[in-house]
């Protein structure tokens, strides 16, 4: 509605002046009430004109054409006309601007003849005609070469997005094949020394307690820290791995990662509130991602701890926490690592919000929301 005010204003404009110049006009006869509700037609018709502009054309070629038959003020009444004409020319129409300026430039040149004056009939008349015919004439023009230009301007801005979007497409492609290559790099190297260093600790305790003994602390620490690290290079592995190069992750798969967390030693529960429903792959993918580094963060940092993870499918929302019992306390406040501020950045590129901090009754709380439109 507020775009068509200004088409509005200034039909109402336009039929000031009409009825202006009429009384100025020494030919014009006086306007009456009539001719103001024709010039109200004329100011309605122009003011849904972008958006109806065959019916505004036949309304404002009409209401002026009927103010000329009565009042005859002159050229003035084909200024609103122009205007109609023009528009609707833009908006596509070729037939209905043609056939409305024929039709007004009819009627407006059997008004002239009817009242032209005896001693000069002709010369007034081909004067006027000639001015309106070259008017209508540009009218129809110009607003075929808007809208040209505009379908240029159109197919030129739609170039450059799907250039754009090209670009965009080849960087996330290197970007994934990039990736690709340091997952097979880490696999193929990093991976077979942990798990050989993992499998000779495993052997040299399992060895030293077939003897009775009890096998030394530095010993355990290795073994334990070898796990870890396995633990920590298959996650980095899955993330480094995009969706499209094998089966996507999302929440639907929250199951294997609780059951996994709990072969790693850390008992969790899973709670869903709300309708599942199929959600954007991107929130999806975000919500396993963040369900994941919080479990990873819980197993290398909250010690005996339980771990509570909690889905809510709202209808404008998804939100995705992860608490735990361990060893946090606001007393001591955690510094972020890699892990919470990645997360966080994930988080926030989908206009979500990102929450973790040490609870108050003690352990610690990953809370994330994300908006979801209700169509997803």
């Amino acid at each position: 509605m507020r775009r068509d005010l200004p088409y509005a204003l200034s039909g109402l404009a336009l039929g000031v002046l009409l009825l202006g110049n009429a009384a100025l006009a020494p030919d014009a006869a006086p306007a009456g009430a009539i001719d103001g509700a024709l010039v109200l037609v004329m100011a309605a018709g122009l003011g849904v004109c972008r958006r109806h502009p065959v019916l505004a054309l036949v309304a404002v070629a009409a209401a002026m054409l009927a103010v000329h038959m009565r009042v005859h003020p002159g050229v003035s009444a084909a200024f609103p006309v122009l205007g109609a004409v023009y528009v609707a020319a833009w908006r596509g129409h070729r037939a209905v601007p043609v056939l409305a300026s024929i039709v007004f430039l009819g009627g407006f040149l059997a008004r002239d003849i009817s009242v032209a004056p005896a001693d000069r009939p002709g010369q007034q008349i081909a004067e006027r005609t000639a001015l309106l015919l070259g008017w209508f004439v540009a009218a129809n023009v110009a607003g075929l070469v808007a809208r040209q230009r505009r379908a240029y301007l159109e197919q030129v801005e739609q170039r450059a997005v799907e250039a754009e979007r090209t670009r965009e497409e080849m960087a996330l492609r290197r970007a994934g094949e990039e990736r690709l290559r340091i997952a097979r790099d880490l696999h193929d190297s990093l991976t077979h020394s942990i798990s050989v260093i993992k499998v000779q600790a495993g052997i040299a305790v399992h060895l030293a307690r077939k003897q009775a003994a009890e096998p030394a602390a530095a010993l355990l620490a290795i073994q334990e820290a070898s796990s870890a690290a396995m633990r920590e290079l298959r996650a980095t592995l899955e993330v480094l791995r995009s969706p499209a190069d094998g089966d996507r992750v999302g929440l639907a798969r929250l199951g294997e990662l609780a059951e996994r967390t709990r072969a790693a030693g850390v008992p969790v529960q899973v709670a869903v509130t709300g309708q599942p429903r199929d959600l954007p792959a991107e929130v999806d993918q975000a919500g396993y991602r963040v369900v994941q580094e919080a479990l990873t963060n819980v197993a290398r940092h909250a010690g005996s701890a339980t771990a509570e993870i909690h889905i809510e499918y709202a209808p404008a929302r998804l939100t995705v926490s992860v608490t735990d019992d361990g060893q946090a306390s606001p007393a001591r406040p955690v510094t972020p690592g890699v892990g919470l501020r990645g997360m966080r950045e994930r988080v926030t590129g989908l206009g979500g919000t990102l929450h973790a901090a040490a609870a108050e009754a003690g352990g610690f709380a990953v809370r994330a929301t994300f908006p979801v439109e209700e169509s997803a």
